[in-house]
């Protein structure tokens, strides 16, 4: 009998050069599906927090959940625990790309992590808390204020116009924050700097974030585009961010250049 020949060491690594090829060209397309992927799950969750949100607003007479109260600190969790009675899995509190935890501890860790990171903390009752989504402060049944967060800017209910454009809760690297139109971008990406509206100015979708709006819509958001939304009733969607008020491509960070304009 005739016996086979083997591969030779120059087939074989031809053979390993091909499959490390293939490799290369496809780990770039797999990592975008396992992008898309998460994408598409943290809408899936952020449509839960629409119904919850909506929910609660019609078995209270179309009033949102008070939140943090800026005059007396109390309640950094006081929504998730206002809404407690609406959802039963606490998975929906983190956005599916946002796998690392920052920090666990009394309070919640600010300013730590980069837009894949989650924050964590305890509340005083002694609850731990997980997620990466955030409120918009400015919608709640606020009756108090202090400083720039007066009382007459919340979204208290419903009953307003402009739903489609006022944001409700979506990614953030906090548990929330009360965004102006005069905050500048963070001048590093990811980093808490340049005021509250640098909390939801991360790149954890490529460019975008995911937001609930009041019209209980949940859609992908531009960056840049965060300044053209009413995140109070006194913010400027033409303010000093936006084209309309002016702003050149060279004003924004350098991270931020090659994003859409708005």
């Amino acid at each position: 009998m005739r016996k086979r020949k083997g591969f030779t060491l120059i087939e074989l690594l031809v053979v390993i050069a091909i499959m490390v090829l293939l490799m290369a060209i496809l780990m770039p397309a797999l990592q975008r599906v396992k992008k898309q992927a998460n994408t598409v799950a943290c809408r899936a969750n952020l449509h839960q927090w629409s119904l919850i949100f909506s929910m609660y607003a019609g078995d209270y007479e179309g009033r949102f959940p008070d939140g943090f109260s800026a005059s007396t600190g109390r309640g950094y969790y006081l929504w998730m625990d206002r809404m407690a009675s609406y959802y039963q899995d606490e998975r929906v509190f983190t956005c599916p790309a946002a796998t690392r935890l920052i920090q666990k501890g009394r309070g919640i860790s600010v300013g730590r992590g980069d837009a894949y990171h989650a924050w964590g903390g305890i509340d005083p009752a002694g609850k731990e808390y997980v997620g990466s989504y955030g409120q918009n402060y400015w919608v709640g049944d606020e009756s108090e204020g202090t400083g720039r967060h007066t009382a007459e800017n919340y979204f208290k209910t419903i009953d307003i116009e402009d739903t489609n454009i006022i944001p409700a809760v979506g990614d953030c690297l906090w548990i929330g924050g009360y965004p102006h139109h005069t905050d500048s971008p963070p001048s590093y990406m990811d980093v808490l700097s340049g005021g509250q509206m640098a909390r939801f100015c991360l790149n954890r979708h490529e460019g975008f974030i995911n937001i609930v709006f009041l019209d209980w819509s949940i859609r992908k958001v531009g960056l840049k585009e965060m300044w053209t939304l009413k995140w109070h009733r006194e913010f400027d969607t033409n303010g000093p961010w936006t084209k309309a008020g002016l702003v050149e491509p060279s004003d924004w960070p350098e991270w931020m250049r090659k994003f859409k304009d708005y």
